[in-house]
């Protein structure tokens, strides 16, 4: 019997949690073979997403500690590029007719949580400013990679799963796609999160309701769906 939409996307989302509970664990040294050619990548973990300002959420905190931890062991492992995308917006960025202002350059929200500043090798690390959700696009990453054409391996962690992560994931797999590049991207999952947005909520509020757990998971699925490893942790 032909299942109706609504039926299979029941049957997706059941497959989804089933796939994300069995994604496998990734030794550091599957991850990052020569780690002179690999970089670790994190994406907007600043004050503005974790702790102050009005886009700031637990469940990003939460996830603070576990790229911490993993920085420090891909350090120890001899992994020597640290790339920190973080939001640096204008004052009249284009991007605040979607989202309320937040991170502007200057101010608390846009700078690096205090945890990974604390860490020894903080001062080696590139800090890479964008005005937008799309690392690659008006900033140094472009030349970054230019300067840097033995990094093969990008592990990229931070928030969020379904914006910044995912549009940072992505660019540098479809940048390798297109330029015939031998290129891995590596998504660990416990190192990625989203915020939430109850649907119940955002009709409260008449805001836009964002489910976390739901776009948390599509967009893992999605970026492997496109030749993205997403793995539950590197270990």
């Amino acid at each position: 019997m032909t299942q109706t939409y609504e039926q299979q996307d029941l049957a997706y989302l059941s497959f989804l949690r089933t796939w994300k509970s069995q994604l496998p664990e990734m030794k550091m040294e599957e991850a990052f073979p020569n780690p002179e050619r690999g970089a670790l990548v994190s994406v907007d973990i600043i004050n503005g997403f974790c702790t102050i300002g009005p886009l700031a959420s637990d469940r990003i905190q939460a996830i603070v500690g576990p790229i911490t931890d993993l920085m420090a062991r891909a350090w120890d492992h001899g992994v020597r590029h640290y790339l920190l995308a973080q939001d640096t917006h204008e004052p009249d960025a284009k991007e605040f007719g979607a989202y309320p202002p937040h991170c502007v350059r200057g101010t608390a929200e846009s700078d690096t949580v205090p945890e990974i500043k604390a860490l020894p090798f903080y001062g080696r690390m590139t800090i890479i400013e964008k005005n937008s959700i799309a690392m690659g696009l008006n900033t140094i990453f472009t030349g970054w990679l230019a300067d840097h054409p033995e990094v093969n391996t990008f592990v990229v962690v931070g928030d969020c799963t379904d914006l910044c992560v995912y549009q940072s994931a992505m660019y540098l797999r479809l940048d390798a796609n297109a330029h015939q590049l031998d290129r891995r991207v590596i998504v660990p999952a416990n190192a990625v999160d989203t915020y939430d947005t109850p649907l119940e909520f955002a009709l409260e509020k008449g805001i836009t309701p964002h489910p976390a757990e739901l776009l948390h998971h599509v967009f893992l699925h999605h970026m492997a769906l496109n030749g993205i490893e997403v793995v539950g942790c590197i270990v």
